[in-house]
Formats: C-alpha cells, sequence, structure tokens
C-alpha cells in the first residue's frame, strides 16, 4: 500500500529509534501527529510551548547522541521553536524540527501566518527545505537527517499543510546507512607534540565534554605527565569523582583559584576536546598544544604551537606512544609538584566551600558576622542547598541547569560522580532552559531520577509546561533557588559599580502554583528545615517543585577577583545603601 508524506516521515523516525516527539499540535502538521498517534513505540509529548518542545528534544540529543524531533506548525508555531533550536545547534546536538506551512498554492502571497521558514531557519540550520512535492520522499527526509547526525546540528523540514495527506507514487524504505568516522591526527604533529611535552616542567590539562569517551586514555595521559586536570562545565560529567586525583575543578568565573593557578603556573597547556571561549582566563606567552575534532576550532581562542586534528582519544592513545617521560613511579619520573601543589589548593578551597555549606554556618562567630552584612533575612545560603541536593540525588542522576546562579551553585557544589550527567544552556546561555531539558531527559527514562537547577527567573518564563510534567507524570524534581532576583544580573551590575535595577521578581509562592496544578509542591523558608525538606522531595512520587527561598545577596566571587571587580562591588552597595529601604527600584 502506498503510504502519505506524513507516515513516510513518521515511520522513518520509528525506524530512527526515535522515541518521543515534543511539540505543540496544529493545522499543517495535523497529518503528522496522526501519523505518530497510530505508530506504536512513539510518543506524542503535547507541550505548552514550541521553545519547550525544542529544549526537551535537545536534550536527548545530548544525552543519547542520537536525534532528537520536535515540531512547531504554520507561522508562529514555528517561530517559537527558533530559541530552543538554537540551543542545540550552539551544544552541536542533533535536532529534527518538523514545521508546518501554509499550502503550496498559497505560498508567497503573504498568506494568514505565512512564514518563510527557509529564511528563518537560515542561521540556525545545517540544513533546511521546504517539501514542495511527494516525490521528494524519502530521499529529502534522508538528507535532512544525515545532515543533522553527520554535522552535530540542526535540520528543518518544512512541510505545507496541503501535503501531509498525499500519497507517494513511488515508494521505498528511508534508508539512512549512518556510520560514525573516526580521525586520527597526522603523526608528524603527534611527534612534534611529544617533543613539547617531553621538555616541559610544569604540565596542566584543560579537558573538555570532547575528551568524555576517551576518560581511561586522559587519566593514563595526567598520571604520566604529573599534570594537573582543569574542567569545563561540560566535563564535569565524566571527569569527576574521587577515582580521578588529577582533577581541580573548573576556571573561569564560576570556577575556583585552585584551577585559575593551575593554568597560571603551567609552562605547558594541553587542550583536550574543547572549545573553551573565555580568552580573558587562559594565561599568556604559553606552549599550547590543542586536540579538536574541529579544524576551525584549533588556535580559536588561544594561540596554539601544535594543533592536532581528530579524536581525542586516538590522539591521546597515540601521544602516550610518543612520550618518552618515564611513567609515574618510576626512577626519573617527572616532578609531581605543580600536581601536588594544585591538589592542596583544590582541597583547601573545597574545605572553605563546604563550611559555606553548612546550614548552621551563620550560627557560628563568622557566620554571625558576615550574615549581619550579607543575609541579615537570614534566608537560606544557596550553597547549602547545593550541597544539599548533592547528598542526596541518586549517583546516575541526570542534573539540569538554568543559566546563571543556578549554575554557579551546581558548578562548585554538585560532584557529577558514578553515572551522573550534566546539561544545560552552556554555549548559548539562554534563560528558561533547566525545565524543559529536565522534560526530555525524563522522558527518555521514566525511572531515572532528573534533577532540575531552575532559578527563578528561568521557571517563570516557561512557567506554562509544568503542566506537561504533570499530563506525562514525569517525575523530575525542580529544584528553585528563589531569591527574587535575576542574580546573575545582578552580580554584574554591582561588580560594574552599578546599583542593582530591573532584577527584583515579584515572585508567586512557586510551591502553590505547583500544587494548584496537581505538582507536589513544598517550600523552605527556615535553613533548619532544609535537609528534611530536600529528602521529602527526592522520595516523594511524581513531579516535586521545591521552592527555596535563598539568599539574594549571596556572591559568587571569581577564581580570579580583579581589584577592579571589588571596587566596583564597594561602590554598588553605597549607592544601595544610601537608597531608602522603602524606595521603587530605580529611584
Amino acid at each position: 500500500m502506498t503510504r502519505t508524506v506524513a507516515r513516510v516521515i513518521v515511520d522513518a523516525l520509528s525506524e530512527l529509534g526515535v522515541r518521543q516527539v515534543f511539540g505543540v499540535v496544529g493545522d499543517a502538521l495535523n497529518p503528522v501527529t496522526d501519523a505518530i498517534r497510530t505508530t506504536e513505540g512513539l510518543e506524542w509529548v503535547g507541550c505548552r510551548h514550541e521553545e519547550a518542545a525544542a529544549f526537551a528534544a535537545s536534550a536527548q540529543s545530548q544525552l543519547t547522541g542520537t536525534l532528537g524531533v520536535c515540531m512547531g506548525t504554520v507561522g508562529p508555531g514555528s517561530v517559537h521553536l527558533l530559541n530552543g533550536l538554537y540551543d542545540a545547534a550552539k551544544s552541536h546536538a542533533p535536532v529534527l524540527a518538523i514545521t508546518g506551512q501554509v499550502p503550496l498554492a498559497e505560498l508567497g502571497s503573504d498568506y494568514f501566518q505565512e512564514v518563510d521558514n527557509d529564511a528563518l531557519f537560515s542561521d540556525v540550520a545545517v540544513f533546511r527545505a521546504t517539501i514542495t512535492s511527494p516525490d521528494q520522499l524519502p530521499r529529502m527526509l534522508e538528507t535532512a537527517v544525515r545532515h543533522a547526525l553527520g554535522r552535530k546540528g540542526v535540520a528543518v523540514l518544512t512541510v505545507p499543510g496541503d501535503l501531509g495527506e498525499q500519497q507517494l507514487p513511488s515508494d521505498r524504505p528511508a534508508r539512512f546507512s549512518l556510520n560514525a568516522p573516526l580521525s586520527r591526527p597526522d603523526a608528524a604533529g603527534v611527534h612534534r607534540a611529544a617533543e613539547l611535552l617531553d621538555r616541559s616542567e610544569r604540565v596542566t590539562l584543560l579537558v573538555g565534554e570532547g575528551a568524555r569517551a576517551a576518560r581511561a586514555d586522559v587519566l593514563t595521559l595526567a598520571d604520566r605527565l604529573a599534570a594537573p586536570m582543569v574542567l569545563t562545565l561540560k566535563a564535569k560529567a565524566g571527569f569527576e569523582g574521587d577515582d580521578n586525583p588529577f582533577q581541580v575543578g573548573q576556571t573561569g568565573l564560576i570556577g575556583n583559584p585552585a584551577a585559575a593557578a593551575a593554568l597560571q603556573d603551567a609552562d605547558t597547556l594541553l587542550l583536550l576536546g574543547t572549545d573553551f571561549p573565555y580568552r580573558d582566563w587562559y594565561p599568556e606567552d604559553r606552549t599550547v598544544i590543542q586536540i579538536d575534532t574541529e579544524p576551525t576550532h584549533i588556535g580559536r581562542r588561544v594561540p596554539v604551537d601544535v594543533g592536532l586534528v581528530g579524536d581525542t582519544g586516538a590522539a591521546v592513545r597515540d601521544l602516550l606512544d610518543e612520550l618518552t617521560a618515564a611513567p609515574a613511579g618510576s626512577r626519573g619520573a617527572r616532578g609531581r609538584s605543580h600536581l601536588e601543589k594544585a591538589r592542596e589548593r583544590f582541597d583547601q578551597w573545597r574545605t572553605g566551600q563546604a563550611r559555606l555549606a553548612d546550614p548552621a554556618h551563620d550560627k557560628g562567630v563568622v557566620g554571625r558576622i558576615r550574615s549581619a552584612l550579607d543575609n541579615r533575612s537570614h534566608d537560606i545560603r544557596p550553597e547549602a542547598l547545593a550541597a544539599a541536593v548533592d547528598r542526596i540525588a541518586a549517583d546516575d542522576a541526570v542534573f539540569t541547569s538554568d543559566t546563571g546562579m543556578a549554575t554557579v551553585w551546581l558548578s562548585r557544589f554538585v560532584e557529577m560522580r558514578g553515572g551522573r550527567r550534566l546539561i544545560g544552556s552552556y554555549n548559548l546561555g539562554s534563560m528558561a532552559n533547566a525545565m524543559p531539558q529536565a522534560l526530555g531527559a525524563q522522558c527518555l527514562d521514566r525511572e531515572r531520577q532528573v534533577v532540575a537547577f531552575c532559578g527563578d527567573g528561568g521557571l517563570s518564563m516557561l512557567l506554562g509546561d509544568l503542566m506537561t510534567l504533570k499530563t506525562y507524570r514525569l517525575p523530575v524534581k525542580l529544584v528553585v533557588f528563589d531569591n527574587r532576583r535575576l542574580g546573575m544580573v545582578k552580580l554584574e551590575q554591582e561588580q560594574a559599580g552599578l546599583p542593582e535595577f530591573g532584577t527584583v521578581l515579584d515572585n508567586p509562592d512557586f510551591a502553590a502554583v505547583a500544587q494548584a496544578m496537581g505538582i507536589t509542591g513544598i517550600r523552605v523558608t527556615d535553613p533548619a528545615d532544609l535537609e528534611d525538606a530536600v529528602r521529602r522531595a527526592f522520595t516523594s512520587p511524581g513531579p516535586v517543585l521545591l521552592d527555596v527561598l535563598t539568599n539574594p545577596d549571596e556572591i559568587a566571587v571569581p577564581a580570579k577577583p580583579t581589584v577592579e571587580q571589588g571596587w566596583g562591588f564597594a561602590v554598588a552597595k553605597v549607592k544601595e545603601v544610601v537608597r531608602s529601604h522603602g524606595e521603587p527600584d530605580g529611584n
């Protein structure tokens, strides 16, 4: 029996192993959603906003390395996908977006809701096309999927409203023939890199997500080089834990002094699978070796002496074969003082952070003095909340985090040990990503624990999709850092010497909102209640929203605080104090 355009698309998705399609139903896509309805093993997840659908599809792709799928119908439905698709593109996540369009005969007539999808998605998509004839299938679909998976990006396939139900004149099964290539760097480059490393006294590794699959080889290399390992945020999952005696945490604004010093004290930097973008955090005048699968990433952030293009694992194994330095533990081994000094600094920093994370911190002498300055309302410290979640969450939990202060606290206080995974909008830096990404992650496995670190500003931006969690009985645990602020913006303003302006949020009781939606809601205002509340949230069945009132004046000190930042913060605080307490924000 000859199939329709919609049936060909949906059958192909099912054969590819796609398990959920996220979107909002409507007009042009009705034939496609109806085909999903009658396809066993493929679930339609109806979201309240297409942006949430795109974030959810991207999360699935990032966690599995396979294709995520979302849909948006004609005009506004397609437009709403954009931000989530930009996040997928920046995260190199293979996502197929199926979008609706006005009937073919109306194209170009400024028809109701008509938008030029091929132009709309031109910047975000590695492939975009509008189906204009059933004859183009399944070839056009195959091309879209190959682009998404092969180039690790977004493909957009637009289906006009009168095309979905049309039958193919000549039908055949879709064929994708997908193979992941493994590339190796050139031997001369590996030999040159090994020579530089052999001559180096103090090597520091900067390790990114691209090295996750080569964890064992990277640890062997760190041991051979006696090198501290600075992690990017996306490399936390895979390289943290007690079984990695080389890692010293993150650098950058969310990082710690030990990691910043490990980079600064090195004479050679070895970048593995990372395109860490913050150039101010790279030390100057160091020997730099970079390994990356993408040639355009070599030297993009810092001048590179040797660039090796290829798979990180293959390149590291080739390096290990070339290095002449004696392995650690043998006579003549490379000195380990650089590594030991970095680890000592890291342990000292973690000890200090643990004191801040103690819920009883403000009851001590130092805590009472500090709280008189920055926590007069005795709100819960966000450090304490993040640390409590770290203690209680499962060792195979999936974490998502909103951009901003929620990510800062997760970075510093949640260890990605065991089989934990972490995703967030760490390249695009969008607000409102944590909850919809958790939605997508939980759909993959309804038994695995999924925890969203939500900012109050981010959660409220896409609040409607709490209903999606409830409708599909997705047991996501939403941890809301409710500081009644756009916290990162507040910090940016104050570090620049500006008084806080425009960042205050008039929040509802989020726990009560959740309860009104049929979701378990727990609100915490007393530090003494924090531990029990977190445990109750994590043991309660179904979705849970944990609304914790945290201190809005908490300061996240950067890894390398500058005199200018300190002075700017002091000036800002003086301006804020001069303003009367009852005066409206900004007057």
